[in-house]
C-alpha cells in the first residue's frame, strides 16, 4: 500500500475531519492552526500563511496563489494541488507531508521539512527548493531550477528529471535511481551518494565529494569527478568527459574510452582506451594508481603502473 493511502488513512483515524470544498480565503492567516480539514476544490488566493501552524489536513485538488502556505505544519495531504508562482516559499518547516500529482510553479519550496514524500510532482521553477529537508523520497518528480536539494540528507529519488545547475550540493544519503539530470556542479561537497541507471551531464560533476558510488550510468563532464575521497564507479561510460579525476581517490570501472584523465591521487582505473593520460609526479605520487587499459593514445608525465 502507497505512503499516500496510509497517511490518509491515519489522519481519518485520529479524527472525523471537518470539510471544506470549494471555499475561497483571502486574507492572513485565513486558516491560521486549523485541525483534521479535508479540504477540496478551495482556493488560497491573496494573504499569506493561510494554513500556518496546522495539523492533520488533507487537501485534494486545491490552488495556492499567495506565500507560505505551509509553514509549521504536521501530516499533510496535498493531492491534484496546485502552487502558482506567488505561493513561494510554500512549505517550511513542515513534518511528515506527502504530495501526489501535484504542480508546483513557486520558487524556493520545502526548506528544513521532514518525512518528505513527492509522487508525481512537476517544479517548473524549482530555484533554491527543497533545503535543509531530511527523509526525502521523490517519485517520478520533474524540476527545472537551480540549486535543488541543497544540504539534504536520507535522500531517495527513482526517475527524476532535473534541469538545473547546482542541484545536491552537501547532500548526505542519498540513493538516486533511473534519473536524468542535467547539471553543472551537480554532487558538490556531498556525502555517501549512490546513483544507479542514471545519465548525468554537468560540468566539474562532483567535486569535494566523499564517498560517491556510480553504478551503471552514463556520464558527460568536462573536468569531473574531481577532487573526490574515494569515487567508485561501476560498469560506467564516460562520454565527452575530459581532465577526469584529478586529485580523486578512484576505483573506476569504465564501458569504453575515457578521453583524457588528468593526475587522480590513487587507485585503480579501469577502461578499453585512455585519449590523454596525464600524471605528473610533482603534483601526485604515481606509484599510488594503476591503469588497467589497453590502449593509452597519449601519455604526459606518465610514471604510474599500467596493466
Amino acid at each position: 500500500m502507497s505512503s499516500l493511502n496510509e497517511t490518509e488513512r491515519e489522519m481519518e483515524d485520529r479524527q472525523e475531519p471537518k470539510e471544506i470544498c470549494r471555499g475561497f480565503f483571502t486574507g492572513e492567516r485565513a486558516l491560521f492552526a486549523s485541525r483534521s480539514l479535508k479540504i477540496s476544490e478551495t482556493i488560497f488566493d491573496d494573504g499569506e500563511s493561510p494554513l500556518k501552524e496546522s495539523r492533520d489536513i488533507q487537501l485534494y485538488g486545491c490552488m495556492f496563489r499567495w506565500k507560505y502556505p505551509l509553514w509549521y505544519c504536521r501530516n499533510i495531504l496535498a493531492r491534484k494541488c496546485t502552487w502558482f508562482e506567488m505561493a513561494r516559499a510554500g512549505v517550511w518547516y513542515t513534518d511528515n507531508i506527502v504530495l501526489e500529482d501535484c504542480m508546483i510553479e513557486a520558487p524556493k519550496n520545502f526548506r528544513r521539512c521532514r518525512d518528505l514524500t513527492l509522487t508525481n510532482v512537476s517544479f517548473s521553477n524549482a530555484s533554491e527548493t527543497l533545503w535543509s529537508c531530511r527523509d526525502v523520497k521523490l517519485t517520478q518528480v520533474l524540476a527545472k531550477g537551480d540549486y535543488f536539494a541543497m544540504n539534504c540528507s536520507g535522500v531517495t529519488a527513482d526517475g527524476l528529471t532535473l534541469y538545473g545547475n547546482y542541484s545536491f550540493d552537501g547532500v548526505k544519503d542519498a540513493s538516486i535511481r533511473n534519473s536524468r539530470m542535467l547539471s553543472k556542479d551537480a554532487f558538490w561537497n556531498s556525502e555517501n551518494v549512490t546513483v544507479y541507471d542514471s545519465f548525468i551531464s554537468g560540468e566539474y560533476l562532483g567535486w569535494n565529494a566523499k564517498n560517491l558510488t556510480l553504478i551503471n550510468c552514463t556520464v558527460e563532464s568536462l573536468q569531473g569527478l574531481c577532487y573526490i575521497d574515494n569515487l567508485t564507479m561501476k560498469n560506467c561510460r564516460l562520454v565527452n568527459t575530459t581532465l577526469a579525476f584529478e586529485y580523486s581517490t578512484v576505483d573506476a570501472q569504465i564501458d569504453g574510452r575515457i578521453d583524457s584523465v588528468l593526475n587522480p591521487s590513487g587507485g585503480t582505473i579501469k577502461a578499453d582506451a585512455i585519449g590523454i593520460l596525464t600524471i605528473e609526479k610533482d603534483r601526485v605520487d604515481p606509484g599510488r594508481t594503476r591503469i588497467v587499459c589497453e590502449s593509452v593514445e597519449e601519455r604526459s608525465g606518465n610514471e604510474c603502473r599500467c596493466a
